[in-house]
């Protein structure tokens, strides 16, 4: 009988830089989220392959503030764990620019689907992917990267770690430098985790930039703060010495769990390329096998050593949960898990209650090519192809104002496909933003119609726009436009494509508004 097997990605999507731990037979995992809200998405699971989304751990908008941060700021990797009945969630906030402002912070919730505390930033705690280890002495330890003063070459940074006060989860005592890059000429090294194993502290962290030559590589000690011996086998998982163009590239920035039966598995970050190396759908989380050999170091436990679309099952019970729906029927007063705006919503984008079963979107100033929070509600793209589509009632009363459909990479990068008013007639017109300049691709006047139906079909590295009087109906307004454009390596940004809702009055004030009955998305 055929090994049973799952398929990789586990979470399809721009779910970056995954998070795991095990609380007695249950799984969580929550992965980074940058300028999205609600952020940090958790997940739950039984069997590791099946998961389910159970909230976020920044979910209030005034629990933490985004400071108007470009699209690959925000949220970096976060890393989540349990101790005593308290789950913690140790994350890096990021702002003016990319090494610049980096405050690290603490919150802790009794179940991990929520309410999640304020932060507790860490003073004193800089550099990025911090994460935490509960010793069994009760001490508590934060480890994480730092930006050397050396700076002996490009990327040199190295991991330190500091004891925390378990009460005021404060640093005490002094910092001690665990892995200084120029022992390894390490480059970019960061998302640093510590387990406790047969008597020795390992450290994992990954290694040479979130690219191609991304990687995972190991240290370990036998005490917490003393000289790490680095795995003579390292990169013990990467990509870097294939081509681009593989099923699977840019392999790194793991978290490890063991079962309750023993196994061991590896949760970390990857790609899905296209031709050219590019990839819109962003670092997505993948899951691999593996096992200690008998020299105390670990490796992976497949038969090639790489991440591959297809792996063994775990020796654990098959759980599945219930996938969201394809269709959103706008009928909650609160929105679904999968959606987000960018940035925190502090004054009102959209309204579930003032028109029962319809999303309505509110014509605000904030514009989609600026860093801002526009009025704009989006999910990822998780799916190489895929077909969205939306009902949009809309009655623009100026040249101004506009609604419809976003694909965006960030402010930089995206399409726009929106009804408009131009001379008094009515225009539904393809918008493209390609590094900050926006220009049109096309126009089409529409009739008049109380509901306009907008969709978007997604083949890999071509988006195709449609539009309809009729829900059935698919009439071309642009085909095949340039994929490449919301690829992530083309914005050097950190995120995925997301596409949903919008809506504008592009710089004017306005009480105009949007309404969208329903938004379906199917992929394959």
């Amino acid at each position: 009988m055929p090994e049973k097997t799952f398929s990789n990605p586990l979470l399809p999507g721009f779910y970056p830089d995954p998070s795991i731990c095990r609380v007695g037979e249950d799984y969580y995992m929550v992965t980074s989220s940058f300028v999205y809200f609600p952020g940090l998405p958790i997940f739950h699971s039984k069997d590791l392959v099946h998961w389910e989304q159970i909230g976020h751990g920044i979910h209030r908008p005034d629990q933490l503030d985004y400071k108007n941060c470009e699209t690959s700021e925000g949220l970096w990797a976060p890393s989540i764990r349990y101790h005593n009945g308290t789950f913690y969630i140790i994350n890096t906030f990021v702002s003016k620019g990319r090494e610049a402002d980096r405050d690290n912070y603490i919150i802790t919730a009794k179940n991990p689907a929520g309410p999640w505390s304020d932060p507790v930033f860490v003073e004193g705690a800089d550099g990025i992917d911090s994460s935490l280890f509960f010793d069994d002495d009760g001490s508590v330890w934060y480890v994480g990267n730092f930006i050397s003063s050396e700076c002996l070459y490009e990327g040199h940074h190295g991991i330190y770690l500091n004891e925390l006060d378990p009460v005021t989860l404060q640093f005490k005592g002094e910092r001690r430098i665990i892995w200084d890059g120029k022992k390894t000429y390490s480059r970019w090294i960061e998302a640093p985790h510590i387990y406790k194993k047969d008597g020795w502290y390992y450290l994992l962290v990954a290694e040479g930039g979130t690219f191609i030559n991304h990687s995972v590589q190991m240290a370990r000690c036998r005490t917490i703060d003393g000289d790490y011996e680095i795995c003579p086998r390292n990169p013990i998982v990467s990509h870097r010495h294939l081509p681009l163009e593989i099923p699977i590239a840019v392999t790194g920035h793991a978290d490890i769990t063991d079962t309750q039966n023993g196994e061991w598995w590896m949760v970390l970050l990857a790609v899905r390329p296209y031709t050219g190396g590019h990839y819109n759908i962003g670092r997505e989380t993948f899951m691999i096998p593996m096992v200690w050999d008998e020299d105390g170091w670990p490796r992976i436990d497949n038969a090639n050593g790489m991440v591959n679309e297809r792996e063994r099952l775990p020796r654990l019970p098959e759980t599945i949960y219930p996938p969201l729906p394809a269709s959103d029927n706008f009928e909650s007063p609160v929105l679904q898990m999968q959606w987000n705006t960018i940035h925190p919503p502090l004054q009102t984008l959209y309204s579930l209650t003032e028109r029962k079963g319809f999303l309505r979107l509110y014509t605000r100033p904030e514009v989609m090519e600026e860093i801002c929070t526009p009025a704009f509600v989006g999910r990822r793209q998780q799916h190489k192809n895929f077909l969205a589509k939306t009902a949009m009632e809309f009655s623009p009363e100026t040249d101004f104002q506009e609604a419809g459909l976003a694909l965006v990479q960030d402010d930089r990068f995206h399409y726009l496909m929106t009804m408009r008013k131009k001379q008094g007639k009515t225009f539904l017109q393809l918008w493209e933003t390609r590094n900050g300049i926006r220009s049109l691709k096309k126009e089409q006047e529409i009739k008049e119609s109380s509901l306009l139906y907008l969709s978007v079909q997604g083949h890999t590295d071509t988006y195709s726009f449609y539009y309809g009087y009729e829900e059935q109906e698919m009439l071309p307004l642009v085909l095949c436009a340039d994929g490449v454009l919301l690829s992530s390596d083309v914005n050097n940004g950190f995120t995925g494509t997301y596409l949903g809702m919008y809506a504008s009055a592009n710089h004017r004030d306005s009480l105009a508004f949007a309404d969208f009955d329903w938004f379906t998305y199917q992929g394959e």
